[in-house]
């Protein structure tokens, strides 16, 4: 028989019958009444098939079956009572937790490296894993606890999601030093007129950037689309395409390759990235300290 299918209540009065070794003394301790005791141990004997308990004079003497059996319900009795009795402490330098994040290409690139460094100093025994998932299923995600926290543009959620803004910021463009078209400088025709590299995981359609110049009436030459800033960066050092990318992205990866970094030549709204998490996990110790270290972060970075 599945446990579910089994009042957990009738082991608490299975314990207290064989502690007292009488129905009316366990009635007594449990503030019951003697039948709804008798009715209680009843279930058990057509749950178990045995009689639990003969009388013998005054006593019930418990059978063979419930001397094999009431110690680990009395440990699961106590293990119950203690999640009753205390909150769950949570200790990151000895919890082995497994922390999923969802991110994306750039929020991936410039938080999780500074946050595991962080976080491997307090919480040596964790585990990282950095998750990308379509954005229809992050929600979904969240409430199953498949994910612990997610990091993305600001979306449509369910009030179940709750969020916050982690990161603002501005645009800029990246080109291969000494671009041949650029020794001018890079004003808004040539931004218009050069190729671009858009990175998406979808096919086709507008990125974020686009919607922001599509707001002021601009529209950009599309030459390449790819998955990977990585790769997009790359493709910049050897080519004479632009990216458009958030400022403190551009600026930890300018190294990697032989670039140079031009402010936007129009008005673009900064990029926001907003941390999210699932409102069952509001006051979960391990998450909310998960956040909390993310929040630090960011206000170091921003100082």
């Amino acid at each position: 028989m599945h446990i579910g299918k089994v009042d957990l209540n009738l082991y608490v009065v299975l314990d207290a019958i064989y502690r007292e070794e009488s129905i009316t003394r366990a009635a007594t301790k449990l503030s019951l009444t003697q039948p709804a005791v008798s009715h209680a141990l009843a279930r058990l004997r057509e749950v178990y098939g045995d009689q639990l308990f003969v009388r013998a004079g005054n006593r019930m003497v418990p059978t063979p079956l419930v001397r094999s059996i009431i110690q680990p319900v009395r440990e699961a009795l106590s293990h119950l009572q203690t999640t009753l009795a205390t909150p769950q402490a949570f200790d990151p330098a000895t919890n082995s937790k497994q922390l999923v994040l969802g991110m994306r290409g750039v929020v991936e690139s410039v938080l999780l490296p500074e946050l595991v460094a962080e976080l491997v100093v307090q919480a040596p025994l964790m585990q990282f894993t950095s998750v990308r998932i379509p954005r229809r299923d992050m929600e979904a995600e969240l409430a199953a606890g498949r994910l612990d926290l997610a990091f993305d543009v600001l979306l449509p959620v369910g009030a179940s999601i709750r969020h916050e803004v982690l990161l603002e910021d501005d645009f800029v463009v990246v080109s291969r030093q000494r671009h041949p078209l650029l020794e001018g400088g890079l004003d808004l025709e040539k931004y218009l007129q050069l190729r671009h590299i858009v990175v998406s995981s979808r096919r086709s359609g507008p990125v974020v950037e686009d919607f922001e110049l599509g707001r002021l009436g601009y529209h950009r030459n599309i030459g390449m689309r790819c998955q990977n800033y990585f790769v997009a960066l790359s493709t910049v050092a050897h080519s004479e395409m632009l990216l458009t990318v958030p400022e403190n992205y551009a600026i930890r990866n300018q190294h990697y390759h032989d670039l140079k970094i031009w402010p936007i030549p129009v008005e673009l709204r900064p990029v926001a990235s907003y941390m999210y998490w699932h409102v069952s996990v509001q006051e979960d110790p391990a998450n909310l300290w998960l956040r909390q270290q993310v929040m630090k972060l960011h206000a170091r970075a921003s100082s």
